[in-house]
C-alpha cells in the first residue's frame, strides 16, 4: 500500500489526507500546532465563495465554482453549520459600474448565479444598503470552517491514516529505497510520497524538499471589526464593494455570521511574521528575509498609495468604520468593535507580481501547494482531488 505524508493540518491537508484514503493510500499528516486548523482555516470569514471573481478557465474559477456545491454538501452530510445565502456586490458610484459589469460577465462565463439589480431591488435584501446598482449572486454562503475540519477529522480516524499534531516538519530528504524522508524531531517518517499543504511555510517546505519554488509566500494580515449587538439589523447578508481587480483582496466587506453576529472587513496590511496576527508580533529574522526578496519591495512601488491607505485604515478605527459607510452609511465609528485577524499566505513572484491563482508544484514523489488563499477553503475538496491525482 502506498504510503503518504502531508504535512499541514488545515483544511486542505485534511481534505488531501480524506482523498488520498477514499483512494487506498495510507496517510500521515504532520501539523505542527496543537490544534487542526489552527491558522489561516480557523482565522478566515467562513465564506463559501460562489466563483465570479476569478479569471475564466482558471484553477480558481473552475474549482471555486465545483467547491461551493461539494463543500457545501459535504457540511449538510456531516452536520456542519452551513447557510447558502447569497449576497451583494454593491457600487456605490458611477465609476465603479464597467467593474460591476465586468464582475456579471465572469459570472456568467463561470456559471455562477448572478444578476445585476437596481437600488430599489438592492434593497430589498439589504435595506440599509447604498448603490447605484449591485450584483445579486446567489450561491455564496457561510459555513464553519473549522466545523469541515472536525468532521474530516472524524472520518479519518476510520481510516488508514495516522493524524499527527505538535509534530513539525524539519528536515526533509530523499528515502534510500526512493520516496521521502521527514524528520520531525522525534523520529523519522518514511513514505513513498510527500504533499505540502503547509500554507504560510508551504515555501519553506517546498525548499527543505530541494525544490527552489518561483514563488515566495508574503504574509497579509487581515484585521476584523464586528458590529456591536444593537446594531447588528443594519446588515441581513453578505455585502462586498466592487474589488479592484489588480489585487487579490476583496476590500472591506460585511458578514452576517452563523452564530448571527456581523462581521467587518478585511484590510490587507503586511504581516511583520508568517504568524503575525498582531502588530507587536514581529520577527526579525523573517522580517529581514522578507526585506531581501526584491519581490516585496518591487510590489510596494506598484501600489503605494493602497499600502499607505491600508495601514492608516489599519489604525484608525474611523478610517475603517468609513470604508464601511460607503456600503452602509448608517455604519459609525461607534457601531464597531475589534474582533481579531487572521494571516494570509500570498505567494509573490520575484518581479512583484503577486500569484493570482493556485498555485500547485510537482517533483518526483512529491506534490506542492504554493499558492492557496482565499477561496481555497471552499475548493479543499476540489483541490484535493486534483492533488490525489498528481501523487505519484
Amino acid at each position: 500500500m502506498m504510503h503518504v505524508v502531508v504535512i499541514g493540518g488545515g483544511i486542505l491537508g485534511l481534505a488531501v489526507a480524506r482523498e488520498l484514503t477514499g483512494r487506498g493510500r495510507r496517510v500521515t499528516v504532520l501539523e505542527k500546532e496543537t490544534r487542526w486548523a489552527a491558522h489561516q482555516t480557523g482565522h478566515n470569514s467562513n465564506v463559501v465563495h460562489a466563483g465570479l471573481y476569478y479569471q475564466p478557465g482558471s484553477f480558481k474559477a473552475r474549482m471555486a465554482v465545483a467547491g461551493s456545491r461539494s463543500i457545501v454538501e459535504f457540511a449538510r452530510d456531516n452536520g456542519v453549520r452551513v447557510e447558502v445565502c447569497g449576497k451583494l456586490v454593491v457600487a456605490t458610484s458611477e465609476s465603479e459600474l464597467p467593474a460591476l459589469a465586468v464582475l456579471a460577465d465572469r459570472a456568467e462565463a463561470n456559471g455562477v448565479p448572478a444578476k445585476i439589480i437596481d437600488p430599489v431591488q438592492a434593497r430589498e435584501y439589504e435595506p440599509e444598503v447604498a448603490c447605484v446598482s449591485a450584483l445579486r449572486v446567489e450561491t455564496t454562503g457561510i459555513i464553519d470552517f473549522p466545523g469541515v475540519c472536525d468532521a474530516l477529522v472524524r472520518q479519518l480516524a476510520g481510516t488508514d491514516a495516522e493524524l499527527r499534531l505538535a509534530t513539525p516538519a524539519l528536515a526533509i530528504r530523499p528515502g534510500r529505497s526512493g520516496g521521502v524522508e521527514v524528520a520531525t524531531g522525534s523520529d523519522v517518517v518514511r513514505a513513498d510520497a510527500l504533499v505540502n499543504c503547509a500554507g504560510l511555510y508551504s515555501d519553506r517546505i517546498a525548499r527543505l524538499a530541494g525544490l527552489t519554488p518561483r514563488a515566495r509566500i508574503v504574509p497579509f494580515r487581515g484585521e476584523y471589526y464586528e458590529l456591536r449587538p444593537e446594531r447588528r439589523h443594519l446588515v441581513r447578508g453578505l455585502i462586498y464593494p466592487v474589488p479592484d481587480a489588480s489585487l487579490p483582496f476583496l476590500g472591506v466587506h460585511l458578514t452576517r455570521m452563523l452564530d448571527g453576529s456581523v462581521h467587518a472587513g478585511p484590510n490587507a496590511v503586511l504581516a511583520l511574521r508568517r504568524e503575525g496576527y498582531r502588530w507587536r508580533d514581529i520577527s526579525p529574522r523573517e522580517l529581514a528575509e522578507a526585506a531581501r526578496f526584491p519581490g516585496l519591495w518591487k510590489l510596494a512601488r506598484k501600489y503605494p498609495h493602497t499600502a499607505v491607505d491600508e495601514v492608516l485604515r489599519s489604525l484608525s478605527r474611523r478610517r475603517f468604520a468609513a470604508s464601511l459607510a460607503r456600503l452602509v452609511p448608517a455604519v459609525q465609528r461607534a457601531d464597531i468593535v475589534r474582533a481579531g485577524s487572521g494571516v494570509r499566505a500570498q505567494a509573490l513572484l520575484p518581479d512583484g507580481s503577486l500569484v493570482h491563482d493556485f498555485l500547485i508544484e510537482s517533483a518526483p514523489h512529491q506534490v506542492h501547494v504554493l499558492n492557496a488563499p482565499s477561496p481555497a477553503a471552499t475548493c479543499a475538496l476540489e483541490i484535493a482531488r486534483y492533488v490525489a491525482d498528481h501523487v505519484t
